[in-house]
């Protein structure tokens, strides 16, 4: 089996370095300086008058957790990476031309919400107000945000909802692939095989027989790391290869960390569990649910009133249980007034990028 590449012309990849002051001195010692790629289509340089002073829309990609920008430009098997796809859709008329734009969000916990955390770094100021000003000076775009959008899937998903709710000043228009919603659902179900993972690394083994439980939770009940999360985290920052229980349980702490960052505790943030005990924490769990989105619409209805588009969509038999929160995020933007499109299609979480062929024209036909 063969994938036939798109006819046209493919357009152009550029990796610049941006060197970030916000991310400078970051509480996990990721780098601050990073490679952003920057897609720009055929149009953008023809060698014309006219077409070297056109300008262009711009589009951000917001990767998933564990991914980066950089790798939704490499090649990919049997499929499309994100460049071809957009070089595709201008080539069949789909789009317009537009700038594409995949910045680095990467961090030692496999990513970020794209929401500023004191436990990770400020990664929705680092885009607002370092990645978008610095594209903008460097290439020719219509640099205005009701020409400006961002998409992404899951935790890319996620974060292109929270910053159409909370930086619509920003973006004009964005497009939420599978996000992160409801969180009880999407995240609870896995905080047990998480504990478990954890309970490797206790101060002290158990023993067979009696077990004092109240001692034993005594200081895990607020949701503080006892030792354990910090010895976890720098034994799997030394492998070259996670199980699939320990890459799990790095993804619950890095949500802990973007949605409950704490200074005052080890490691900068507090888990929503009891370490021992499983029993959840009802404070620790008001932190998490202040950053759903099924929780914000009407905090935010005239951001999002203001959106000139707003696009989400997801597979029905998603593992991961987002289906149920999409839902309700629909139902609660149709109480609100607010104006979008919802879709749902047939598949699960993964490798869902062909649903990129509806949102990409979604949003070009909004940021026009």
């Amino acid at each position: 089996m063969a994938i036939k590449r798109p006819p046209g012309r493919p357009g152009t990849v550029v990796v610049l370095e941006h060197v970030s002051r916000l991310l400078r001195d970051n509480p996990l010692g990721d780098p601050h300086i990073r490679k952003l790629a920057v897609w720009l289509p055929a149009q953008y340089d023809r060698g014309t008058t006219h077409d070297r002073g056109r300008r262009f829309p711009v589009l951000v990609d917001m990767a998933g957790f564990t991914g980066s920008g950089l790798g939704h430009i490499g090649w990919k098997n049997f499929s499309e990476n994100i460049p071809e796809r957009a070089a595709r859709l201008v080539h069949e008329k789909k789009i317009p031309p537009a700038i594409v734009v995949f910045p680095d969000c990467f961090t030692a916990l496999g990513g970020n919400q794209y929401i500023n955390s004191s436990a990770i770094g400020p990664y929705a100021d680092y885009l607002t107000k370092e990645i978008v000003p610095f594209v903008d000076k460097q290439f020719r775009t219509l640099a205005a945000r009701e020409h400006r959008g961002c998409f992404g899937k899951s935790s890319g998903g996620y974060g292109a909802i929270i910053h159409g709710m909370k930086y619509a000043s920003t973006w004009g228009a964005i497009a939420d692939h599978s996000g992160d919603s409801y969180f009880e659902f999407v995240y609870g179900h896995d905080w047990p095989n998480t504990l478990t993972e954890l309970a490797k690394y206790r101060a002290q083994e158990l023993r067979a027989g009696r077990v004092n439980v109240t001692r034993l939770a005594k200081r895990t009940g607020r949701g503080i790391d006892d030792g354990r999360i910090k010895l976890f985290l720098d034994t799997v920052w030394q492998k070259h290869k996670l199980t699939v229980g320990e890459g799990h349980a790095l993804m619950n702490l890095c949500m802990a960390a973007s949605y409950d960052p704490d200074p005052r505790v080890p490691n900068g943030f507090r888990v929503p569990f009891d370490l021992e005990t499983g029993e959840p924490l009802e404070e620790r769990w008001r932190a998490w649910r202040r950053h759903d989105p099924i929780n914000l619409v009407d905090q935010y209805r005239k951001n999002l009133q203001s959106l000139r588009g707003i696009y989400i969509d997801c597979g029905w038999r998603d593992q991961y249980h987002i289906h149920y929160g999409t839902r309700i995020l629909s139902k609660r933007l149709v109480g609100a007034g607010i104006r979008h499109v919802y879709e749902e299609f047939d598949d699960t979480h993964s490798d869902v990028d062909y649903r990129m062929d509806v949102s990409l024209p979604f949003l070009a036909k909004a940021l026009r």
